[in-house]
């Protein structure tokens, strides 16, 4: 019997919200942050990180197969007990749910710079949360249905951006490996950090209605992510020179000014607003996991309570501490870092753990 038939999702479902959850507000200042670790060669880095990311993907989904009927946290407490495994949920709530606070608070202080500068922090913290929590607490199911729906909506945007194309050089992405692999691998950590939102898999692999499927639909949300990064970062390469494109901290943002239309003005600005959607998608699932999580830990199945809970907190938070920019990509660093753990480290030695564990459990019985 499936514990979870209630609010499974579809294969495309599990496509949209590993992809959505990748996919947020780093991407604007991606192409700077490689071209300063490697250079025009930091596409390879890309390549690179995504293969370590196939690696890392295919091993969860590997351990969940074991499983197939628990998340994570069912996870813990089947192989650790019931309050040693408790206490290893913890720290996950905590990573999902700083995840998601932490986009909140990029993007809070994105608007507040590009469109409402005169608007307290905590007052946008409030219009960007409460549509989200009617998305949050109504389930996995009503979060791949928005995930899918908002993928369908902004697919032109890709597109958008080859408009500049036709003012590019592609000669600046020559010669390549010009100084050799070791910059191209010091890139390496900051493309691994772009493709975390894949572990949110540990959670949501028990609700997929196709689970033989789970690989197939990882490679492909992850190669969407790599074809999304790979445009942007080679479009801002080839259009700004390679001595100049570090000197803009949100490459992207300054593509989006050149790109005009006669009959609209400021498209970066539009483009920007509807990407708000594209954001959701990131923090939304997150959000879920730390709400499902907390859920599982105190026993008390409706979600809209924790929900509350978590939000007061976003909110007293922006309120207490009142963030700079500075602040924020340092908590978005060390958040990332632990991230790295927890989505390529811990896998693997919680695959070990389980063969081990499988095997000793085998000569006991």
């Amino acid at each position: 019997m499936k514990k979870y038939a209630f609010n499974e999702i579809t294969f495309m479902q599990f496509i949209f919200i590993i992809h959505g959850t990748q996919v947020g507000t780093g991407i604007f200042s991606l192409p700077k942050d490689l071209a300063i670790k490697a250079g025009t060669d930091g596409w390879i880095s890309l390549i690179i990180g995504w293969c370590c990311t196939m690696i890392a993907s295919i091993l969860i989904v590997q351990i969940m197969k074991k499983y197939p009927n628990d998340t994570l946290s069912d996870l813990m407490i089947r192989l650790f007990g019931k309050v040693v495994g408790k206490i290893f949920i913890i720290p996950v709530i905590f990573y999902f749910a700083f995840f998601a606070w932490i986009i909140l608070l990029i993007t809070v202080l994105f608007v507040k710079h590009w469109f409402l500068p005169l608007t307290p922090d905590f007052i946008l913290m409030i219009l960007l949360i409460v549509p989200g929590y009617f998305v949050a607490k109504n389930g996995l199911r009503v979060l791949g249905r928005y995930c899918e729906l908002v993928f369908y909506m902004m697919m032109w945007m890709p597109f958008v951006l080859l408009i500049p194309l036709k003012d590019s050089h592609w000669i600046n992405l020559l010669p390549l490996i010009k100084e050799g692999w070791t910059p191209i691998f010091n890139g390496l950590e900051g493309t691994i950090l772009s493709f975390l939102g894949f572990e949110i898999v540990f959670i949501i692999y028990p609700f997929l209605q196709k689970k033989q499927l789970a690989i197939r639909g990882l490679v492909i949300a992850n190669t969407l992510t790599l074809f999304v990064y790979l445009g942007i970062t080679l479009i801002c390469f080839a259009y700004f020179s390679p001595d100049d494109i570090t000197n803009y901290n949100e490459p992207l943002l300054s593509l989006l000014k050149v790109i005009q239309f006669r009959f609209l003005e400021r498209f970066d600005m539009i483009f920007l607003v509807l990407y708000l959607f594209i954001i959701s998608t990131a923090w939304l699932p997150c959000m879920f996991v730390a709400i499902f999580c907390t859920g599982q830990l105190s026993g008390k199945k409706d979600p809209a309570p924790h929900a509350v809970v978590f939000f007061l907190l976003f909110i007293t938070s922006v309120i207490v501490l009142h963030p700079s920019w500075n602040q924020a990509l340092k908590w978005q660093q060390f958040i990332s870092e632990f991230g790295i753990w927890f989505a390529y480290v811990f896998p693997f030695l919680l695959y070990l753990y389980i063969l081990v564990y499988n095997r000793f459990r085998r000569r006991l019985s």
